[in-house]
């Protein structure tokens, strides 16, 4: 091979491209038998676990060393059970339990399930610190706002996760929590003072022996005032791996996302962060095609020739991959996911706060449901069923719902669905509302009307004191909708 077809070898061995369909299109096999890395799977690959084993087999043929990886973090983000909610909370809910016993079985039960589809690493947990409730990106995916709390459920889903032979992959270093700005847009700033607390989960990370951690695209002062810490040797070689000790492997957060692709293209933002120090790069969350995973590799080619990136860099970031796919080939894996884990989790995080002296619950007749839909981040798929209508209607056969999005709620809208419920229980579902002005407002209106209303707060309740009985949840996913709806009904 030539000097040239050495360098695109080595440049596909540190890539990881998703792409579409349920099936390997023809270049992503071809790519595969040529050396790439592996890829990374989206919810739009999936359609259900035996699809997901024939398509992981298929990709494995091509190259039995391949990675196969997705962002699996239970609760909202979640790929496996995209079409029909997660039957495990996500981290938030276990941090509110306090169970570190609960949270690495959990990461076990989850490993299997991925395990059995043939993924290797998981693009988990978030190991973020979310000190900044008015997070757009992190929020539920977060353990919580402790740092104490964050990193000894991370060292447990570590822990839980590697225990079944599943790379974890804790991010997003150095840390996404204490930010204003969704990285899928824009570049967040990490606040100065708050750096060593948000590091504190990814030493415990690391102590645990994590065998992946992803960078974020976040502008970390502190150590580098003009770069991303995707695209920054200070925050990815000095800090990752020189002064944590760091020596897994460091694959980077959605490459072509705003924060590092804006200046530099999606090409000259891998090139980049492979010279930093990152070792796998992963595209094509919004950009899944051959022409992007081929105009990477080259660009990271080209950034050796030109002398932009070291070669003995590239090669030592090929070999970091290798060495990844070495262990979880050789791992090995336990059968038998635990069906009834998540729901219990959910359960034991749900928390009731009873306003009015009236007997409300449990409710007896079917209620009508207002579901209030506010947009989510990029990280959360748009399809992903959730709320509590569905699994009340099963408890409570004629329960209703009406949901409505930003704009729908107006004053008209409201007073219609208050007479239309005018005699029935109204139960109200909000989703972070202390960050979605509009649902204030909408909620305000019901309960002037109706203060003898159930609210059900699916994302952080910044308040307990709204509705005659408030239940937060701490997580929209299906479970999550299943134990507030036993909780409304008295069924647990």
């Amino acid at each position: 091979m030539s000097k040239s077809g050495d360098l695109l070898a080595m440049a596909d061995a540190v890539l990881l491209p998703g792409f579409a369909g349920h099936t390997p299109p023809d270049w992503v096999r071809r790519r595969l038998g040529e050396g790439l890395a592996g890829v990374v799977l989206f919810s739009r690959n999936i359609a259900d676990p035996a699809q997901v084993t024939r398509l992981t087999a298929a990709l494995r043929a091509e190259n039995p060393a391949a990675l196969i990886g997705t962002d699996e973090e239970t609760g909202e983000v979640t790929r496996l059970e995209v079409g029909t909610g997660s039957t495990r909370p996500g981290g938030y809910a276990l941090g509110v339990v306090d169970d570190v016993a609960l949270t690495e079985a959990l990461a076990a039960d989850l490993a299997r399930d991925l395990a059995a589809a043939g993924i290797t690493i998981d693009f988990a947990p978030s190991a973020d610190v979310n000190s900044n409730p008015d997070n757009p990106v992190i929020g539920l995916r977060s353990f919580g706002a402790d740092p104490d709390l964050v990193s000894r459920h991370t060292r447990a889903f570590v822990r839980g996760m590697q225990s079944v032979g599943v790379a974890a992959c804790a991010k997003h270093f150095p840390g996404h929590g204490d930010t204003s700005v969704d990285s899928h847009h824009g570049v967040p700033r990490v606040a100065s003072g708050g750096i060593e607390d948000a590091l504190r989960p990814f030493r415990a990370a690391i102590e645990e022996g994590v065998r992946s951690i992803m960078t974020g695209h976040l502008l970390v002062p502190t150590y580098d005032p003009e770069l991303p810490a995707t695209l920054s040797p200070k925050v990815l070689t000095g800090l990752l791996r020189e002064e944590l000790g760091f020596d897994g492997m460091i694959v980077t957060d959605g490459i072509e996302m705003t924060a590092v692709s804006g200046v530099h293209g999606i090409g000259g933002a891998s090139a980049r962060a492979i010279a930093a120090g990152a070792d796998a790069i992963c595209v094509g969350g919004e950009r899944a095609d051959e022409a992007t995973a081929i105009g990477v590799r080259d660009a990271i080619a080209a950034a050796v020739t030109e002398g932009l990136l070291p070669e003995e860099r590239l090669a030592d970031a090929a070999r970091r991959v290798r060495e990844l796919a070495g262990w979880t080939a050789s791992s090995g894996s336990a059968p038998g996911a635990n069906g009834h884990l998540g729901l219990s989790a959910a359960r034991r995080a749900v928390r009731v706060t009873r306003r009015s002296s009236a007997a409300v619950l449990p409710l007896t007749t079917a209620p009508h449901v207002l579901e209030l839909s506010p947009e989510m981040n990029l990280a959360i798929d748009k399809g992903t069923p959730w709320g509590v209508a569905g699994p009340l209607a099963g408890l409570l056969p004629g329960t209703t719902v009406t949901r409505f999005a930003a704009g729908q709620a107006t004053g008209a809208a409201i007073e219609d669905l208050l007479a239309g419920a005018a005699g029935r229980p109204l139960v109200v579902v909000v989703r972070d509302v202390h960050r979605h002005p509009w649902q204030g407002e909408a909620l305000r209106h019901l309960l002037s009307a109706r203060p003898d209303a159930v609210v059900v707060e699916m994302g952080l309740p910044e308040r307990s004191d709204l509705g005659a009985v408030h239940i937060a949840t701490y997580g929209s996913a299906m479970v999550c909708g299943r134990a507030a709806a036993e909780v409304i009904t008295g069924s647990l």
